[in-house]
């Protein structure tokens, strides 16, 4: 006896999926405030994996004082540095707010030199002393208000980067318990890549995984060594408030600004103190510093993946306007790990052989 077919229920097929899609909408929701910090803890891990087993060999091979040493040493890097720099601007915001907008701070300088431009040297001197007649304070007086607006803004956007700080101790908080769990999370999210795409997901896995590693390494090794570098040659040349510089040296080289927008008005005010002779070292020395990114970078960056250089300045910039601070490091290592995956998909084409037809001759080109 023959059973009856049974009939397809597509109420039934779209209620499910509904119903699933609408858990993932709801679970992404409770979860987001802690999607950017637990981003960042696995980016982290991944990076310094190598580093925590290397610490655990020396502790005798016990995992917790090794996850203690690296969770230590995310703070020292990661959170300190960033803490200092912000609440040393929030710190002095009002004197910076009243420095501005005092007319007596300003100083208008005569600009003489514009006498020697040839052509149009003399009209533009002519119109700057108009401008700045009776010792500018027409013009100090337009420029004021914008100038203290300006400031205000710019001391309030500091001040809201305490969310950068939240994010901050959610990475060393997460990085922890991956430290702690990592080979259970990995054989996790293998099985997971499994499941989804069989051996390609693994795989994906696996060049995501390189991705993030030559990312650490070109991106945050390069500026980490570039700031203490140019850190000590501050130190050593006696400019003050070295270690703030120095943390704000990082910052630069991590927004692939360089470390020269710190150590050159280093160098300038040495020369205008009159200390001719450590402005001549620190000048040399700040040479050096800011051309190691030349060929330290790039080799560090080939240490884990071979990515191109656009792409990680793409990521960090865009990664910056997109999350904030915190997309220093999120959006490299998110166009590096996309870059992989995708031309490894591409590799997977066969090689055109002589069968194919022939496109130009059947085009009549």
């Amino acid at each position: 006896m023959t059973q009856p077919k049974k009939r397809f229920d597509l109420a039934r097929l779209m209620f499910g999926i509904l119903f699933i899609l609408v858990m993932i909408v709801v679970c992404l929701w409770v979860v987001r405030p802690f999607i950017l910090g637990f981003a960042w803890a696995g980016m982290v891990v991944i990076a310094t994996w190598p580093l925590l087993l290397r610490v655990q060999k020396y502790t005798g091979g016990r995992r917790t004082p090794a996850v203690i040493f690296m969770t230590l040493l995310l703070v020292v890097v990661f959170v300190l540095p960033f803490g200092l720099v912000i609440n040393s601007i929030v710190d002095n915001s009002g004197q910076l707010v009243d420095w501005v907008g005092k007319p007596e701070n300003w100083h208008i300088p005569k600009l003489a030199w514009l006498n020697d431009i040839p052509g149009v040297g003399r009209r533009l001197y002519r119109n700057w002393q108009a401008m700045t007649a009776d010792n500018g304070k027409v013009l100090v007086a337009s420029v004021q208000p914008y100038a203290g607006a300006a400031t205000t803004w710019f001391v309030s956007q500091v001040a809201h980067v305490g969310g950068f700080m939240l994010h901050g101790t959610l990475m060393v908080v997460f990085s922890a318990l991956l430290y702690a769990k990592g080979e259970s999370v990995a054989k996790g999210i293998r099985h997971f890549a499994l499941r989804l795409a069989e051996k390609r997901g693994e795989a994906a896995v696996i060049l995501g995984a390189q991705a993030i590693r030559a990312v650490a390494l070109g991106v945050v090794v390069t500026a980490l060594t570039q700031a203490l570098l140019g850190g000590i040659g501050l130190a050593i040349s006696g400019i003050p408030y070295a270690t703030l510089l120095t943390v704000l040296m990082f910052i630069c080289c991590l927004a692939q600004i360089g470390p020269s927008l710190i150590l050159f008005p280093a160098v300038f005010w040495l020369y205008w103190s009159g200390d001719n002779t450590w402005g001549t070292v620190l000048l040399v020395w700040s040479c050096v510093v800011v051309s190691m990114d030349n060929f330290l970078r790039p080799a560090l960056i080939r240490l884990g993946a071979d990515l191109p250089l656009l792409l990680i300045l793409s990521g960090v910039i865009g990664g910056l306007l997109a999350f904030g601070m915190i997309g220093l490091f999120i959006g490299p290592v998110v166009l590096a790990v996309s870059y992989r995956l995708i031309s490894a998909w591409i590799d997977e084409v066969p090689e055109p052989t002589d069968e194919l037809p022939d496109l130009e001759r059947d085009l009549n080109i």
